[in-house]
């Protein structure tokens, strides 16, 4: 399924269930192109690849990675 943006350009959806469910799948998929996960039919995360978050946090200026989150992520923290 596919959300449209106030842009015009359309990003991927997944219900919550279906990315808990598919978790390889949301990774492979947020790999390509930033996922919107979904909890009764609203949108409420959007996943994105390493590389597009610190992308993103270098426009905005955030280039810390203490700041971003990213340290240590992989590690199951939460």
């Amino acid at each position: 399924m596919d959300f449209q943006l106030a842009t015009g350009q359309t990003m991927k959806t997944m219900s919550a269930r279906d990315a808990k469910n598919g978790f390889g799948l949301l990774i492979d998929t947020a790999r390509a192109e930033p996922v919107l996960i979904e909890k009764h039919g609203r949108g409420v995360v959007v996943v994105v690849s390493v590389e597009e978050y610190e992308r993103l946090s270098v426009q905005s200026g955030r280039t810390d990675k203490r700041e971003t989150g990213t340290k240590g992520a992989s590690k199951g923290g939460r």
